[in-house]
């Protein structure tokens, strides 16, 4: 396959987690795409990270139907059916290689080969509390990357992790960022970013109540890392609300937030979910004009018809 080729090379795209919110957000994924806005680099953490290889992958049905909740899946992909099946609340082995391998949702790699752009995605390793930043290099097969994708989105007690090379990882919203992966980007030596949020405007996370602390302080007694992370996400995570903002000040970040937020992080119906895309498909018509004007500096640019 030829090389594809790219149109946004000065600012990142940035794809927060959030689990199942991320049926609004892939929305936002293929308005980009539908109107052939392609970036030279991409990242993002857990949900996002999903994301980030499936925009790269170009692939409007992956985007979407990653999302969907796998109605009429053969296997369990989640909830109680899951858990029952002794594989967890999030089925992990199917959501990942499984889906691709029986073909229930195919992985188009040598699209994903032939697209030039970066891409990014972090996890936290359970036993150091250090991020962990995958990049192409660590991705030569699918397989590889569906196992960092994995790494990015394993939440503590409903996913069961894989390790990789002998290192378990865990959901990167508990590392750097919060679960925000803008730092990826900045990394790579970007200063402007889009930033595609899963949280409305004026969103903070609230610190763990009573019950939360008492059930992480028991979970954490053997992974002391991940206690830590847990009982600090919050105020790591307003931080980072707070530098954006002040990145939005300054023009060098635009963040697209949903209007609103229908679903959860572990929603699984999949009414809620086809409810939930068609909300964000909505707002990305609506907007379409402020993000290519923030991107291009024309709030009425077209991709060349040879670049769709």
């Amino acid at each position: 396959m030829a090389p594809l080729t790219n149109n946004v090379h000065k600012t990142a795209l940035v794809f927060e987690g959030g689990g199942y919110r991320a049926a609004y957000t892939a929305a936002f994924a293929n308005a980009l795409l539908a109107e052939g806005i392609y970036f030279d680099f991409v990242c993002g953490i857990s949900a996002g990270s999903s994301h980030a290889v499936d925009y790269l992958s170009r692939d409007a049905q992956r985007v979407r139907n990653a999302f969907m909740g796998f109605e009429g899946s053969a296997k369990p992909a989640a909830g109680v059916g899951s858990i029952l099946r002794g594989t967890r609340y999030f089925n992990a082995d199917y959501l990942y290689e499984g889906c691709v391998e029986d073909g229930s949702l195919p992985f188009d790699w040598d699209t994903f080969q032939a697209n030039p752009a970066r891409v990014a995605v972090s996890a936290f390793e359970r036993d150091t509390g250090k991020t962990r930043v995958f990049t192409r290099e660590d991705m030569p097969t699918w397989q590889d990357l569906m196992a960092c994708v994995r790494a990015s989105s394993s939440l503590p007690l409903l996913m069961k992790p894989q390790p990789i090379d002998g290192v378990t990882y865990l959901d990167g919203g508990l590392g750097e960022g919060a679960g925000i992966p803008l730092f990826m980007a900045e990394r790579a030596g970007y200063t402007r970013f889009l930033l595609v949020a899963t949280r409305p405007a004026g969103y903070r996370k609230e610190p763990p109540s009573k019950g939360e602390k008492d059930a992480t302080l028991r979970f954490g007694s053997e992974h002391p890392h991940v206690r830590e992370a847990l009982l600090s996400r919050s105020e790591r995570y307003n931080a980072e609300l707070d530098r954006i903002a002040q990145m939005e000040r300054e023009g060098r970040c635009l963040v697209i937030r949903p209007d609103m937020m229908p679903v959860k992080s572990t929603t699984l119906d999949p009414v809620a979910l086809r409810t939930a895309y068609a909300l964000g498909e909505a707002q990305a018509r609506r907007d379409m004009p402020r993000y290519k004007e923030f991107l291009f500096g024309d709030p009425n640019w077209k991709a060349p018809q040879d670049e769709r």
